[in-house]
Parts: structure tokens; sequence; C-alpha cells
């Protein structure tokens, strides 16, 4: 078991890295609406703060879930792909998608 999960549940490990508030909607942005830049991610309608975005984004990359591929030197700047791991999750977001539709609009 990884040190950072609290538990050997597979639902708790994934939950433990996309489970707060904001990271699958992240997520939702960069797969589902192709957004690839910090400044792309911060005009999401959610409006997440910085700090917040800036943290999660990291998490995503050190987790393998966003790849973080630099497209301007001066100054650096990134973009945050999806890697194979994050296109996973699509299914997960499809899934939230359709019960909101069916349970909560």
């Amino acid at each position: 078991m990884n040190p950072t999960h609290r538990s050997h549940c597979p639902i708790a490990q994934t939950l433990d890295i996309v489970g707060d508030k904001w990271t699958l909607l992240i997520l939702r942005d960069a797969l589902v609406f192709k957004r690839k830049s910090f400044a792309e991610f911060e005009q999401s309608s959610e409006n997440i703060p910085t700090s917040l975005l800036a943290e999660r984004l990291k998490r995503l990359v050190e987790n393998g879930f966003l790849e973080k591929i630099p497209y301007q030197d001066k100054p650096v700047r990134y973009h945050y792909v999806p890697t194979d791991k994050g296109k996973a999750v699509i299914p997960i977001i499809r899934a939230m998608k359709k019960f909101g539709e069916t349970h909560l609009a």
C-alpha cells in the first residue's frame, strides 16, 4: 500500500487522489474541454482559487494523471496533458455527468 493512502480499498485509494471537489473538475476540463494551460484552467466557471489550482495540477502530475510539458521558454510556461492514466478517468466523469443529468438536473 502506498503510504499516502489511508486503506487498502481501491475506492478509498482513488478518492485519496481525485476525491476532493476540484480535482475531478480539473480532469474534466483537461479531458472534455481540452484545456491545457494554467490560464485556461483558471477560466473554468467554477472559479477555483489559483493556489488550489496550482496545488491540484501539481498533485495530478505527481500521481501520473497529467504530464507537464513546457511550451514557452521565457518565462517558462507549461501545458498539462492527460496521460493514459488520466484518460482512464473518462468513464467516471461520464457516469457522474449521467447521474447528475438523471437525478439532479
